[in-house]
């Protein structure tokens, strides 16, 4: 059997891809698939580490808008990535996987709170490490807290598990003559105000010099191909030259 190329990766994905077609809710088949890939890498030996998002519940600004105030619109965003994070780690120990999940708001009665530390331990002995509840922190998205998780595990790669299949040099769906990149720059990302992560979730990837792979959850077989160094989707790193 092939060595993975990666030996401790942080996941993530947002909530709409966990809702299947139906973008509301949980579709359990899509989970199903998902954790079954999941299981795989941990049986070679990879570290899992994931983020997930709670859009398939509610997003903070875009559901709450002018209607709420900002902080408890996005606190009600970190609960909704709790309830994803308790059906994703249910389904994987059902398969047989060791799991925690960690919240960065303190709730003992359903998971621990987040320490850096115990979740490192956890990730050595082969447990899947789940990340809820954001940074714990208004105004910042779940794709910062998956780059703020992903530097202090100290993975190896970001996997950016979405439902486009790479980063473009337009709306593919809008211009016929969008071009796809392979591999692109944090400087570029930036520069050209490009769909992978926010600017903030940008911005931290590329001061800790952490790459990042975003590819297409369609095929949830994609994030083995990963880990095992397949070329999937696009890579953004510091440099891109071979």
């Amino acid at each position: 059997m092939d060595e993975p190329k990666y030996k401790r990766v942080l996941l993530k994905i947002s909530g709409e891809a966990l809702a299947g077609e139906a973008s509301r809710g949980l579709d359990f088949g899509v989970i199903g698939q998902v954790c079954d890939v999941i299981c795989e890498c941990t049986k070679r030996g990879v570290e899992v580490g994931m983020v997930v998002g709670g859009g398939n519940f509610w997003r903070g600004l875009k559901d709450g808008g002018d209607r709420m105030e900002r902080s408890r619109a996005d606190h009600m965003g970190m609960l909704a990535t709790v309830i994803n994070c308790l059906a994703v780690a249910d389904v994987l120990e059902q398969k047989g996987v060791e799991v925690r999940v960690q919240t960065a708001i303190e709730m003992r009665s359903v998971a621990e709170p987040y320490i850096r530390s115990k979740a490192i331990r956890h990730l050595e002995k082969g447990r899947v490490v789940i990340f809820g509840a954001g940074t714990g922190n208004p105004y910042f998205s779940t794709d910062t807290a998956a780059v703020l998780r992903a530097a202090e595990i100290g993975a190896d790669i970001i996997l950016l598990a979405k439902n486009v299949d790479g980063v473009y040099s337009a709306d593919p769906k809008v211009d016929p003559n969008a071009v796809k990149y392979d591999s692109i720059t944090y400087d570029d990302v930036l520069a050209g105000h490009l769909q992978v992560m926010d600017f903030t979730a940008t911005s931290l990837s590329m001061d800790n010099k952490i790459p990042v792979m975003l590819f297409a959850l369609k095929d949830p077989g994609n994030i083995l191909r990963v880990v095992m160094g397949e070329q999937i989707g696009t890579i953004v790193k510091e440099d891109v030259k071979p």
